[in-house]
């Protein structure tokens, strides 16, 4: 319900309904800074998404250009999480 006041528009919320508007701003801020902060992986949590243990399988993902990745310095190469989500998406199977 609004009530205008002047110039003051006041908004009345129950109090339930109060609550759970603010906790699906908390989840929703949560999830978005959570996003951009984990756009890019080390290749320990890269190859834990994965669900493989061998660096050289990680490597050969790369170098296929199966998975996008990004090398700020020479020894130091991240990967792009997204990029991992869609090669998984592309080789899921559907269910008979």
């Amino acid at each position: 319900m609004s009530k205008v006041k002047g110039n003051i528009n006041v908004i009345c919320l129950e109090e339930e309904a109060f609550y759970a508007l603010l906790e699906e701003v908390v989840k929703r801020t949560q999830v978005n800074q959570k996003l951009e902060a984990d756009r890019w992986i080390s290749d320990v949590e890269a190859m834990k998404l994965l669900r493989i243990k061998s660096k050289t399988t990680l490597q050969r993902l790369r170098d296929e250009g199966k998975i996008r990745y990004s090398q700020p310095t020479k020894k130091h190469i991240l990967y792009d999480r997204q990029s991992i989500l869609e090669y998984l998406e592309r080789h899921s199977k559907e269910k008979f």
